[in-house]
């Protein structure tokens, strides 16, 4: 049985995150599906480990997590010699890069496409009015950052240099619902450069996975 446990859905971008970071270190590990959008009942292991049922929890052997970012730089720290080894890069010139732009990622490019990602796909589903100022001011937000995203890699293969790292494969899961999203896929598009990355970094084997996982049936418990 696989030390590395992961509890919540493929479609929660936290939890799709991590099992990308997974597949890219080729670590074995058990997915406990856990639908954290319909409402249904929790497993009770589940609600020992979160008692409010957030969309996710990591367990690596007596460690417990909660956040992706954290948990994705622990599995590239721990397991360095396994899968990928640039997640992290290999020196402190290349860890202060990825970090600079895992940054970027978590307070500039979040908040923006994770709320259009709300309105546009989940509120629907959920029997909620979008709401439109929201969504207009997200695009325009998420815009400014794609620009900077622009003038970046059009110095670098990726956002950290000319290997694929962390602070890449923290974008995939809210950019691959708004590329999916015709109101949203010209931001990507429109954007050379942005646009070339989004196509070397959506076609990794690690991803593909993750958006199969995404398309199963959710587990009913």
């Amino acid at each position: 049985m696989a030390s590395v446990k992961v509890f919540g859905s493929p479609t929660s971008a936290e939890v799709a995150r991590v099992l990308t970071c997974l597949f890219e270190k080729e670590i074995e590990f058990q997915l406990i599906r856990v639908d954290t959008y319909k409402g249904q009942k929790r497993l009770p292991e589940y609600l020992k480990l979160q008692p409010f049922g957030q969309a996710l929890t990591f367990e690596d052997g007596k460690l417990t997590l909660v956040d992706s970012r954290v948990i994705c730089r622990h599995l590239a720290e721990k397991y360095v010699e396994q899968g990928n080894k640039d997640l992290l890069g290999s020196g402190t010139l290349e860890r202060a890069s990825i970090e600079q732009w895992l940054q970027t990622e978590a307070q500039n490019f979040d908040q923006p496409s994770s709320e259009l990602v709300f309105n546009l796909a989940f509120a629907p589903l959920l029997g909620l009015v979008p709401d439109e100022e929201v969504i207009e001011r997200s695009k325009k937000k998420l815009g400014q950052v794609l620009d900077i995203y622009e003038q970046r890699l059009d110095e670098t293969k990726y956002l950290a240099g000319d290997k694929f790292t962390l602070a890449d494969l923290s974008h995939l899961p809210n950019t691959q619902r708004l590329v999916s999203n015709t109101e949203c896929r010209s931001l990507f598009t429109a954007r050379k450069n942005v646009s070339k990355w989004w196509e070397a970094i959506s076609r990794r084997a690690s991803w593909k996975r993750v958006v199969e996982m995404q398309q199963e049936p959710p587990h009913i418990v």
